[in-house]
């Protein structure tokens, strides 16, 4: 299925650059009609069934003009503008890439189909730390970037309260990771068009979702939506792999979250503490897996981060893998640990 897209612009010139590029990179995913005559732009809206239109700042709406499953935008020359008359705006000047996802979050709040992909379901890996301190986001983000390196399409999802995917990765938008958790908890529009409209791509290639403007948004997301979240990224089809960040919890829903990930990867730096509480963890998940049928240690492991061969010690776990070590890097940016930690050959054996 193709979304339906109408533009009405009076620059002509800039009309055919638009619909041009627009052809190129999503003309498998768009059917664009492009008018510069208002009536005539007007009576298509009557006889096909658009399911965006977008108008140029000229443009004004009169009562029944617009069908009510037609979602509407204006296309705006100043950057700044969020609305428009009322409207969500557009700015029109700015890359395709950033016009498309806001196109896609039109049409997410009017669509009433299952989704624009096939269900073919990538893998997930869940990063946890039971102690706080040992890198756990660092690890995440760099796996994330070296499968992207290796031509993989990659998805860093950091549903950590507190957490903020910004540290490590930057794109152009205004879209967040606010406007998934405003789609799931209202139930409005179609969930994975929400999750595409609003997905950004750092220069690395990754894919990201910026943090909500409030961390208490990503706070309030219960197991179920989460769970439901990472179960529609999985069945889009669009990642390769999504590395999801993510607090440890012991609770029973939280587990159940991770009952969805493929592969499950607990980060540890060896620390005496660290080593203290990852070893009553690792019991605890025993007992649950005895007495209520939880099955996740077959799927996780230890990855140790910021080791260092004179102080750090292994885990004193039977029976769960180890991936490997990556030394500590002293005096790093979160973007500069990220390159040097990106290159460490151990990422390649989670994938």
């Amino acid at each position: 299925m193709r979304i339906k897209l109408a533009i009405l612009e009076s620059d002509g010139v800039y009309l055919d650059r638009m619909v041009s590029v627009f052809n190129v990179k999503y003309g498998d995913k768009l059917e664009i009609y492009s008018f510069t005559d208002r009536n005539a732009a007007l009576e298509a809206l009557k006889t096909t069934k658009i399911d965006v239109f977008l108008a140029d700042e000229s443009f004004e709406a009169k009562g029944g003009e617009l069908p009510p499953d037609c979602g509407f935008g204006y296309l705006v020359e100043e950057a700044e503008i969020e609305s428009f008359k009322g409207e969500t705006a557009i700015c029109k000047f700015q890359k395709a890439e950033v016009i498309y996802r806001r196109i896609l979050g039109i049409f997410s709040e009017n669509a009433a189909v299952a989704g624009l992909r096939p269900e073919d379901g990538g893998r997930v890996l869940a990063f946890l730390s039971v102690g706080g301190g040992v890198g756990g986001s660092s690890a995440a983000a760099a796996c994330a970037m070296r499968f992207a390196q290796k031509g993989k399409s990659a998805l860093y999802l950091n549903l950590e309260r507190f957490g903020s995917a910004d540290v490590f990765f930057s794109a152009e938008g205004s879209s967040s990771l606010g406007d998934v958790i405003y789609a799931v908890k209202s139930q409005k529009g179609n969930l994975e068009i929400r999750l595409e409209s609003s997905v950004k791509r750092d220069g690395s290639g990754v894919f990201f979702f910026s943090p909500p403007k409030l961390a208490l948004d990503t706070a309030e997301l219960n197991a179920q939506e989460v769970r439901r979240i990472i179960c529609t990224l999985k069945r889009s089809g669009t990642y390769d792999y999504i590395i999801a960040d993510f607090d440890f919890s012991m609770e029973r829903e939280q587990l159940a979250v991770l009952e969805e990930c493929d592969s499950i990867i607990f980060v540890a730096d060896g620390a005496q503490m660290s080593n203290v509480k990852m070893e009553r963890m690792l019991e605890s998940l025993e007992v649950l897996e005895q007495q209520e049928g939880v099955k996740l240690l077959m799927r996780s492991g230890i990855l140790y981060n910021r080791f260092s061969s004179q102080t750090s010690q292994k885990v004193k776990a039977a029976g769960i893998k180890e991936y490997g070590g990556i030394k500590r890097f002293e005096g790093c940016g979160a973007r500069q640990l990220l390159r040097q930690l990106m290159d460490q050959p151990v990422f390649d054996e989670l994938g």
